[in-house]
Formats: structure tokens, C-alpha cells, sequence
């Protein structure tokens, strides 16, 4: 099934989303952070959003979400466990559930970590997942509310997806995650060749989003708990467990 992806930066470093499906005339946002370049990108291609997705209550995900249903009329979805901390919602899911979208039928994924009652979008036919803030291309996100293990969880369910999964996530911060993959490991020869793409990409003022679930695989840190090299960078020993190497590597990060 074909679908058209935009991504849409907001703010100083935020993307929204927008999948358009042709054959059903059928527009859906993932993630409001202002409602004004949605807007204009929709109204440039004729398009009316007809759902806006939530991943999560922080604000540079939502503030946008009000205005950009007044314009539209999009109804909104969100988590139902999350329901308190967001806009009122239309319509509340919860993680395995799945929500007829056009011809799709999205998978709601559980994605505690950065916050508890994150949750993400998996797009099977288009082969998306609206990860909002928990897997980020080549980093995961800080841990606010949700535990260690919480994200490992999380990150460890996405990991189950197909390698040619494009991953959207919330905000361009790849070049400053791969400075910090690169501190550990900074003569890994797949890191390297990551970053010269990445500085080359912004060079040219594009996004590095979307990526793919395989390249997440190889470089990103946090989904390389089982990695011996990675596990030896971070001075752990052998018998350091796969959530034990991820929990390290964001203490890390967290300092960095």
C-alpha cells in the first residue's frame, strides 16, 4: 500500500509527522508541537487531516494539538492510561490494540521509559513506527518517569519489528547522539561511516529522519546490550547482563 510520509520540523529541533494515504483520501498527524507548519504543509497539497496520533503529555508534542484539530476537525488519539496529562482525547487506545486507519491497521506499542504511559504507532503496510521520544535515531530518550528497564522493554519490542522498518522519531538529535556513541566506541568503523553520512545530510539542512530498524541496530548503543564490543567499551564484565550494558550506556549519556 502506498502512503506519503512528511516530516514536518517544529520548534527548534522537533518533527511532526504527516502519512497520507492516496487511495483513501486519508490524512493522519503524529505528534502537534505547533500547529502552523502542519497547517501550511497540508494546505500546499490539498490535504485535511483527518486523525492526529499522540505519543506522549510533554508539551513539544501536544501544544499545537487544539488548534490544529479547531482547523481541521482531526479527531484525537491518544493513550488512554495517559488521558489525564493530554488534550481531551476523541478516541483512547491502549498498547495491542490496533486502530483502522484508511486501509492500515496500526499497532499501538507500548513505550514506557521517558515517560509512563508512552506509547508508539507501528504502521505495518507502510512499514513506520512513531516512536515519539523512546527509540531516537541513534538514541533513546532520557528517562523522566519510566525505569531502566522500562525502556530496555520498550526498545527490546521495537527490535522485533522488520529490519527495514523506517523509525520516526521526535526530534533531530542525531548528530549529537552519534558524539556520544562515538565516545565510547570511537574507532568503530560502522559508527564512523554513520556520522560522515550524518554530517553530510545536515550539511544540506535535511532531516535525518526517518531511519532504518537495522542501521539502529549496528550503531545505536541502546539496542546493542547483547554487543561484546560495546559491553568491553563500557569496562563492564562478561557476565553484565543485556539491561545492565543499556543502563550503563545511558548513565553515560546522561552525563555527557
Amino acid at each position: 500500500m502506498a502512503v506519503e510520509l512528511l516530516i514536518i520540523p517544529c520548534l527548534s529541533d522537533n518533527y511532526a509527522y504527516v502519512v497520507h494515504e492516496a487511495a483513501t483520501d486519508t490524512t493522519t498527524v503524529i505528534d502537534v508541537p505547533e500547529a502552523p507548519p502542519i497547517l501550511k504543509a497540508l494546505n500546499e497539497r490539498g490535504w485535511k487531516a483527518n486523525l492526529i496520533l499522540l505519543t506522549h503529555h510533554h508539551a513539544d508534542h501536544i501544544d499545537g494539538v487544539q488548534a490544529l484539530s479547531a482547523a481541521t476537525g482531526a479527531k484525537i488519539v491518544g493513550a488512554k492510561a495517559d488521558a489525564h496529562r493530554l488534550p481531551k482525547l476523541d478516541q483512547e487506545v491502549s498498547p495491542g490494540e490496533k486502530l483502522a486507519i484508511g486501509m492500515e491497521h496500526v499497532e499501538i506499542l507500548a513505550a514506557d521509559g521517558h515517560t509512563v504511559g508512552h506509547i508508539a504507532y507501528y504502521f505495518p503496510e507502510g512499514g513506520l513506527l512513531f516512536s515519539g521520544d523512546s527509540l531516537m535515531s541513534w538514541g533513546c530518550g532520557r528517562l523522566f518517569e519510566g525505569s531502566a528497564q522500562q525502556m530496555f522493554d520498550t526498545l527490546s519490542r521495537f527490535c522485533e519489528l522488520p529490519d527495514d522498518t523506517l523509525v520516526c522519531s521526535g526530534h533531530e538529535y542525531t548528530e549529537a547522539n552519534g558524539r556520544f556513541a562515538l565516545s565510547i566506541e570511537p574507532e568503530n568503523p560502522n559508527l564512523l561511516a554513520r556520522m560522515e553520512d550524518v554530517r553530510a545530510t545536515r550539511a544540506q539542512s535535511r532531516p535525518t529522519v526517518p531511519v532504518e530498524l537495522a542501521l539502529e541496530k549496528t550503531t545505536n548503543p541502546f539496542l546493542r546490550g547483547t554487543d561484546p564490543q560495546l559491553r568491553d567499551a563500557l569496562g563492564l564484565p562478561e557476565s553484565a547482563s543485556p539491561v545492565e550494558v543499556f543502563t550503563e550506556a545511558r548513565a553515560r549519556k546522561d552525563r555527557f
